[in-house]
């Protein structure tokens, strides 16, 4: 018995096991309607955290987010499971009604069992879902597209602008480019269009980055544009220092080609200080600005100026913003309509504003009223007070110094389109006591240029034809006058009723306030009664028809500065002038005065005496001239000749050579303009150093007598810009005394030779000859390498401008020789000889009209297919002649063919 084997097996583990996997199965068939309640649940518990979850998706995206891969799956999964959830709580439930009614079988059994089953196993799927659920991490932040596409709306004239820019990004020495122009011209809207052209073009860049800079420079602001295009703005990137941020940029951009599009600067931006390196070329900036000013602060390889639109442009935008229905309303419309498009003189700003405003008008009489209202006050026109002219008053504010804005204000007292003469303006400035830095016009001019600059590369000025004017675009003078008039401070108040069709002055009682009245272009034709002006320091009474002044008209005016009745009738001025005690510019050019009054001799502040163009003029009082022991600045041109005749007693003939004298004696004489009918006179003003270093502007009148003229005496006199020579019939020759530098001077050298500058004229701007008869050249030009304007005519033996024997014994070698280099205009009329200016093709960098008129041997231009190059001329002449223009080659033609414009024959 002890060899028997005992085994135990124990049961409980399978009996276990068995029983409860009975228990679950049974519960697939007890518990169905319970397992449906708790999966319903479950699910709703999955769709609660869905909705979460999508909120949050739904965030990120708005901030340019995209959602994770696992994120878009997880819906993904959950969607397919709610349908399939759906459907089996459906068959659920139907299976247990269909229980309620049929009892229960073995074949119900089964189906109910495997119904409980995926119950339970969807349940399963729910919990899994529920716990892979992402509750923080749901999406990454996307990298920025290479270039993002701006909004903009419908404009026009862009398409030339753009390709001007677009051309200049494809030159390999241009890394930056300023687009400088007035405020509204389009600045921002072209800025737009060239950022928007690369999402169209291909191009090599990794990045296009937009960045607004404005008026208050923010560089961290900047940084964060940059950064949005080339990294992530996260909580990392704003807790960096402006200098962190700058060094993470840098390494990004360091490795990648850019455009950086920077608009609205308003002062120099340091780019290093921003992050951007500039080492490359290959990378552009290209920014906008108001000053020119900055362009050269940003050292920017090309300034491009955005100019306001053509005539044509600003119909066709103004036509865009009225609408056709209001155009087509009443046929008067479109003609008014094209009046006020006239009077936005090509500001986009503008056109828009007007082209809004207008177009719920649809009666002629609410056209003209607008017109009314535009041409004399337009800060009154619906958007312009409220809305132009504040943004373009951005402009004034940044003026540097009050000095600077008061001169700009200034500026609208002439009337619009007006050409300003710089030097007068700059006297007047003078005179009114804006120049204060120093005493005397001599150095004051200086600093009038620097104004007159800054006014320039700020947008405010514009150079128009030869740099000698200036004018203010018709929108920034209304902009002028709205500052001045309507919101200056009291020491700002204007009386501007310029072209205003006035045939007598305003009432008195409107003289009382303004310290500047400008009167200029009207009708007036009398001045009388006795207006009380404490205030008034400016009188503005040019372009009127004044006959008369009556004595008492001045009693008032303590501290009038400056008075200007040029271009008017009167014949002599009232004894009253006498109590303008303290003024210091007086203009009365153009007047048919006969005789200045002794009473003059009280104005013993005045500082600049204007009497040119005075062709009845022919006496002055003895003593009168030297007693105003202020004067600086007389103009005393082409006084005493009327229609081209000398009168006997012309001022500066041979029987007056006291006058000269008497201007000799002034302490303070600085600018000296004459005209001069007397050979002896002549030599006595030159022989006087004195009179010679005052001299800026000569007229040579009516010299006979003798063939030859030596012009080597006029050729140091320093301060000479114009010179005249007319009606001198027996004049052959104007010779100067060749001087060269380092070679001796004999023909055959000339041309490979320096102009010496002891011998040469520096300052001459302008020369106009005219009514020589015997003259055959002047070839001594080439000693005036600053010459803007020449105007020659009625010069019936000329054949040669230069004179090519004079300068060399054959063509060939007058390479080296380029006169002109700086000339603007080119005036040639009724000169029947001439053959020539000169033998050989100029730059002519600056040139921008030739006239010619009654020129009929004239065939060839002194023209190539590089003169002028990115400059337009512009040649004015008769049909004829042009036909008959012989051109270097078939390129030539082709560039100079569009810049002709004929002339009545």
């Amino acid at each position: 018995m002890g060899n028997i084997c005992s085994i135990s097996i124990s049961v409980d583990h399978p009996i276990s096991s068995c029983w409860n996997r009975t228990t679950e199965h049974a519960n697939y068939l007890r518990k169905l309607p319970e397992n449906l309640v708790a999966l319903e649940t479950a699910c709703e518990r999955l769709g609660e955290l869905r909705n979460d979850v999508k909120r949050k998706v739904d965030i990120a995206e708005r901030e340019q987010m995209q959602r994770l891969d696992q994120v878009q799956g997880w819906f993904s999964r959950v969607e397919n499971l709610e349908t399939q959830v759906s459907q089996l709580i459906e068959d659920g439930t139907k299976d247990i009604e269909k229980k309620c009614l049929d009892g229960c079988c073995p074949r119900r059994c089964s189906t109910r069992y495997k119904l409980g089953k995926r119950v339970a196993g969807k349940m399963k799927e729910v919990d899994t879902l529920i716990s892979q659920g992402p509750l923080d991490l749901v999406a990454d932040r996307l990298p920025s597209p290479r270039v993002g596409e701006r909004p903009s709306e419908a404009t026009v004239g862009m398409n030339s602008r753009l390709g001007m820019v677009w051309s200049s990004l494809d030159e390999e020495q241009v890394g930056i480019i300023g687009l400088y122009g007035l405020g509204g011209v389009g600045k921002t809207t072209l800025l737009t269009h060239i950022n928007n052209a690369f999402t169209k073009r291909t191009h090599d860049f990794d990045f296009v980055i937009w960045a607004t800079v404005s008026k208050n420079v923010n560089l961290e602001n900047i940084q964060d544009d940059i950064w949005k295009k080339i990294g992530f703005c996260d909580d990392k990137w704003n807790s960096k220092s402006r200098d962190e941020k700058a060094t993470s940029i840098w390494r990004v951009l360091s490795e990648k080609r850019f455009v950086l599009l920077l608009d609205d600067l308003w002062e120099r931006l340091n780019l290093l200080d921003v992050g951007v390196p500039l080492q490359n070329k290959k990378n552009k900036i290209v920014f906008t600005t108001r000053s020119e000013e900055v362009c050269a602060q940003m050292e920017a390889d090309k300034k491009i100026k955005v100019d306001c639109l053509t005539r044509t442009e600003s119909w066709d935008l103004f036509r865009m913003k009225l609408g056709e229905d209001t155009l087509n309303f009443h046929p008067d419309i479109p003609k008014l309509a094209q009046v006020v498009a006239q009077e936005c003189c090509g500001l986009p700003l503008v056109l828009t504003t007007m082209g809004r405003a207008m177009a719920c008008k649809k009666t002629p009489q609410e056209w003209k009223y607008a017109i009314e209202v535009l041409q004399s006050s337009a800060s009154k026109f619906p958007g312009m007070g409220d809305k132009v002219f504040p943004l373009l008053k951005y402009s004034y504010d940044c003026l540097p110094t009050e000095v600077v804005r008061s001169c700009f204000l200034y500026c609208s007292l002439y009337p619009e389109a007006f050409k300003i003469p710089k030097l007068d303006l700059i006297k007047r400035w003078f005179c009114e006591g804006f120049l204060d830095e120093f005493d005397d016009m001599k150095r004051a001019e200086n600093q009038g240029y620097n104004i007159i600059g800054t006014l320039i590369h700020a947008c405010l000025l514009e150079e128009t034809g030869v740099d000698y004017h200036i004018k203010l675009h018709d929108v920034i003078r209304d902009m002028a006058l709205w500052i001045a008039c309507e919101t200056g401070k009291e020491q700002d108040k204007f009386l501007v009723q310029v072209r205003s069709g006035l045939t007598e002055a305003p009432e008195v009682a409107r003289w009382m306030g303004p310290k500047r009245i400008s009167l200029a272009s009207n009708q007036i034709e009398k001045l009388t009664g006795s207006p009380d002006c404490p205030n008034l320091l400016t009188l503005f009474l040019q372009r009127n028809n004044l006959k008369m002044i009556s004595n008492s008209f001045f009693q008032f005016m303590p501290n009038l500065r400056v008075l200007d009745l040029s271009n008017n009738s009167i014949t002599e001025l009232p004894q009253g002038i006498s109590n303008l005690v303290s003024l210091q510019y007086l203009n009365l050019a153009n007047a048919k005065i006969k005789e200045l009054p002794i009473e003059l001799k009280n104005l013993d502040k005045l500082k600049c005496l204007m009497l040119y163009n005075m062709p009845q003029l022919s006496s002055i009082p003895e003593q009168l001239i030297s007693s105003l022991s202020m004067l600086q600045v007389i103009n005393m041109f082409n006084c005493g000749i009327s229609d081209g005749v000398v009168l006997k007693d012309s001022l500066l003939s041979d029987d007056n050579e006291a006058l000269v004298e008497e201007m000799e004696s002034l302490k303070y004489l600085h600018d000296l303009c004459v005209t001069i009918t007397s050979a002896s006179v002549f030599k006595r003003l030159l022989s006087s150093n004195k009179l010679r270093s005052c001299i800026s502007g000569l007229c040579l009148w009516n010299f006979n007598g003798s063939s030859s003229l030596n012009l080597t005496s006029l050729s140091n006199v320093e301060r000479l810009c114009n010179l005249y020579i007319a009606n001198c019939g027996s004049l052959e020759d104007l010779e100067s005394d060749w001087a060269w530098e380092g070679k001796e001077t004999t023909e055959s050298n000339y041309l490979n030779s320096k102009v010496s500058s002891h011998n040469s004229f520096h300052s001459l701007g302008t020369l106009g000859v005219g009514g020589c008869s015997r003259l055959k050249d002047l070839t001594w030009l080439v000693f005036a390498p600053n010459l803007k304007v020449l105007a020659i005519s009625m010069c019936d033996q000329m054949q040669e401008v230069i004179g090519i024997s004079k300068c060399a014994e054959s063509a060939g070698n007058g390479e080296n020789l380029s006169p002109f280099a700086k000339l603007q205009v080119l005036e040639l009329t009724d000169l029947p000889q001439l053959k020539s200016i000169f033998w050989n093709a100029l730059p002519f960098i600056h040139l921008n009209t030739i006239y010619v008129r009654d020129c009929p041997l004239l065939k060839k231009l002194p023209l190539s297919a590089n003169s002028a190059k990115g400059n337009r001329i512009v040649i004015v002449g008769q049909n004829k002649w042009w036909k008959e223009v012989e051109w270097e080659d078939e390129a030539t033609q082709n560039v100079f063919l569009p810049s002709f414009a004929s002339v009545a024959e």
